[in-house]
């Protein structure tokens, strides 16, 4: 892929169900596919086969010596994809220990400085990563060894080694995948035509055909999600878009996330000012009916009904989400699009119905969804801290000074009551919401509700 396109994942349907028969038998490849990811997750998620995860080769070839293949009369096309897309997994997750591992590391205050940069050495070069694990040090390349040996001169190596091995057994947790939803299709298993796609499976020369809602045709890897209740499949196309030039974006444009109001920019510009009232409505739908699910659990058979109407609303409400992006996109123009680096939100508090509204705010969606417009568009997205944010002047932007509730500004002489303010927008609040429970905690704000 060229530096001027990036990746999107778009989808194809199909146009009918499928017959039992055939759902059948693409039921088989999944549940086969998933039996191979679990057997490299078992023999190959643990430290001593960190050696062989790179670049994977010779965990194909003792796959294949293994015999599983013959076992399970699977095609070797989906074989060795499922082989691959476990070690994509298994790679993904010890990436994520070798993180965890370094936050800890840099929050114990019982460490020196030259212990934490060993650690640090270690944690960042693998092969002295796995020599550490499986205490293989001789078998480090000459340049690694040299720059090894010069900071293990200052360090307890046994003691630094035997707690990251620790570290990393408490972090290490076993693979496995449950559920048999789909499985990696290669071009040498599929082909398009008649308006459809013929899939191979486990027969020979055999193909189940799939009509199609549309009659595109890619050649590329693919995969195939099935839906054995209704007999439907859904193909994962991943496709290079051409990243767009517009000479006429320029400037800079700050924008801050809100509930009710999905982006403020820093001109005062709304975009998304009906996303509080979408997500009121999910979020008190969803409230309601887990309410009357637990009441009434024994009597329900199935949530087939629920989770169509829980999807309608979601992809209404992702719907506006990304139309008022694109609208924020064509009328700002911006060449960059700063946004606060601000801490998850948080669902502590006395009042159900807002805790559950944040639960349900759809605040890493606007961001994903964001970053994605903007590389489509060449448009820089920078995260900036938000330190200082409550102490600016919203008049001259220099740092105020606040005592007893009150923000003053020393160079523009402006003054404003934190605590009315917040007392008004506690109001508003509770009038958009139209809370009772709220309006009667904060009777003492406001009297005459």
């Amino acid at each position: 892929m060229s530096a001027d396109t990036i990746c999107k994942i778009i989808r194809q349907y199909s146009k009918s169900p499928l017959s039992a028969e055939d759902m059948q038998k693409l039921q088989e490849i999944a549940r086969d596919y998933t039996r191979v990811k679990n057997e490299v997750y078992q023999r190959y998620s643990g430290m001593k086969s960190l050696s062989k995860l790179y670049p994977g080769y010779t965990v194909q070839n003792e796959m294949t010596k293994s015999g599983l293949r013959e076992q399970l009369e699977l095609p070797s096309v989906y074989f060795y994809l499922a082989i691959f897309d476990a070690l994509k997994e298994i790679k993904i997750r010890w990436t994520g220990i070798r993180a965890r591992v370094l936050k800890r590391v840099n929050a114990n205050e019982g460490f020196t400085e030259e212990e934490k940069h060993f650690l640090r050495y270690v944690l960042k070069v693998s092969n002295a990563f796995e020599s550490a694990l499986n205490g293989s040090v001789q078998k480090l390349p000459k340049e690694l060894k040299r720059q090894y040996d010069i900071l293990a001169d200052q360090v307890d190596v046994k003691k630094l080694e035997n707690y990251l091995r620790r570290q990393v057994r408490r972090q290490n947790c076993q693979l496995h995948a449950e559920s048999a939803e789909g499985f990696a299709i290669g071009e040498r298993a599929y082909r398009y035509g008649d308006h459809g796609i013929y899939i191979s499976v486990k027969e020979k020369r055999k193909r189940v055909f799939v009509p199609l809602t549309d009659g595109n045709h890619y050649t590329r890897q693919l995969y195939i999600r099935l839906f054995p209740e209704s007999g439907h499949i859904e193909i994962r196309v991943p496709v290079d878009i051409t990243v767009r030039e517009h000479e006429d974006y320029t400037g800079n444009v700050g924008v801050s996330m809100g509930m009710s109001v999905m982006l403020t920019t820093d001109k005062g510009h709304v975009y998304g000012a009906e996303l509080g009232e979408y997500q009121t409505r999910l979020s008190d739908w969803l409230r309601e009916q887990t309410s009357i699910y637990h009441k009434n659990r024994d009597a329900n058979s199935g949530r087939k009904k629920y989770l169509e109407k829980k999807r309608r609303m979601e992809e209404q409400l992702h719907g506006y989400i990304n139309q008022e992006l694109n609208r924020f996109l064509r009328t700002e123009k911006p060449k960059a699009v700063c946004l606060p680096k601000l801490p998850k939100p948080g669902t502590g508090g006395p009042i159900k119905r807002i805790n559950h509204l944040a639960s349900t705010w759809q605040r890493g969606y606007i961001r994903k969804r964001l970053a994605l417009k903007c590389l489509e568009q060449s448009v820089e997205l920078r995260e900036v801290t938000g330190k200082n944010i409550s102490s600016a002047c919203s008049q001259c932007g220099n740092q105020g000074q606040k005592k007893d509730g009150i923000f003053r500004c020393p160079e523009c002489g402006y003054e404003a009551d934190q605590k009315q303010n917040a007392a008004q927008n506690a109001k508003k609040r509770g009038e958009c919401l139209k809370d009772t429970a709220f309006l009667k905690d904060h009777k003492d704000q406001f009297p005459d509700k």
